[in-house]
C-alpha cells in the first residue's frame, strides 16, 4: 500500500488459494487441487472531512485444475480447464449529513471460460451478472421529539446472467427494493424490514442447468426489537 497523502490510498495485492478435486485421470493419479490465482489494484478515498471514502479496484481471478471431459475416453475427465473473471468495483459509504448515511456499489464483471474440452472458449460462467448496482441510504432523525427515529431505502439492480456453461438459457435482470423503519433511544433499539417492497417475481440463481431455478424472496416483513444492557 501507499499514501501519497492522507486522503488517499493506493494498493496492490497478489493471492493464491487451492480447493481439493477429488477423482483420478484415467492413468489412475489422483486429480491435482483446483487452483486460484487473484491479482487486483485499487485506490481508496476519503471526501467531506473523512465522512465519505470511495474506493475503486480492479481485479482478476484464474481459475485452473478444473476437471473437462478426455476427449480420448468420455468416462473419464482431464484436469486442462481453466475460467477467468475480470472486472471493476466501485464502492462509496459515508454520512453525507448529519443522520444521513449511504452505502452505493457498482460492479462489472467479465466472467468466461478459458479453456475447457466441453464448453466453447468464452462462454460466459453461470450465475454470473455483467452489471449490479446497489444503493442502502438511511436517515435518523437527530433532535426534537423524534430523535431516533430513522427511514431506510435499497435498491438491488442485478443484470442478465447466464443459466448454465453452455449459454443455453438466460435469467433476466431484476430490480428489487426495500425499506426499513427503526427507532433508536439509549438502549433500545426497534426496526420492522420490508424485503421485495413490490413483489416482484424474479429469479436469483440456476443450479447449473434448467432442472432448478432458484426464485427470489416474495414481498416479506421483519421486525426486531432489543434492549442493551
Amino acid at each position: 500500500m501507499y499514501q501519497p497523502n492522507d486522503a488517499v490510498s493506493l494498493y496492490a495485492s497478489y493471492s493464491q488459494s487451492f480447493v481439493p478435486t477429488f477423482g483420478s485421470n484415467p492413468g489412475g493419479d489422483t486429480f491435482e487441487p483446483t487452483e486460484g490465482t487473484q491479482y487486483e489494484i485499487g485506490a481508496k478515498a476519503d471526501f467531506l472531512d473523512g465522512r465519505l471514502s470511495a474506493t475503486l479496484a480492479g481485479y482478476q481471478i484464474t481459475r485452473s485444475n478444473i476437471t473437462t471431459t478426455d476427449p480420448d475416453d468420455p468416462n473419464f475427465s482431464i484436469q486442462v480447464g481453466e475460467q477467468r473473471s475480470r472486472g471493476v468495483e466501485l464502492d462509496i459509504a459515508g454520512e453525507i449529513l448529519p443522520g444521513w448515511n449511504l452505502v452505493a456499489s457498482y460492479a462489472y464483471t467479465d466472467a468466461i471460460v478459458t479453456e475447457d474440452n466441453d464448453t466453447p472458449e468464452g462462454n460466459r460462467l453461470t450465475n454470473v451478472p455483467e452489471h449490479q448496482v446497489s444503493l442502502w441510504t438511511t436517515y435518523e432523525i437527530q433532535q426534537g421529539d423524534l430523535e431516533g427515529l430513522g427511514f431506510g431505502l435499497g435498491l438491488f439492480y442485478v443484470g442478465e446472467r447466464q443459466g448454465d456453461l453452455a449459454n443455453s438459457f438466460v435469467l433476466d435482470d431484476y430490480f428489487r427494493t426495500d425499506a426499513a423503519l427503526f427507532y433508536r433511544r439509549d438502549q433500545f433499539n426497534a426496526a420492522i424490514n420490508f424485503r421485495n417492497l413490490f413483489d416482484i417475481d424474479y429469479f436469483r440463481a440456476s443450479d447449473g442447468g434448467d432442472l432448478f431455478l432458484f426464485r427470489g424472496e416474495p414481498f416479506t416483513v421483519t421486525a426486531s426489537v432489543e434492549w442493551g444492557f
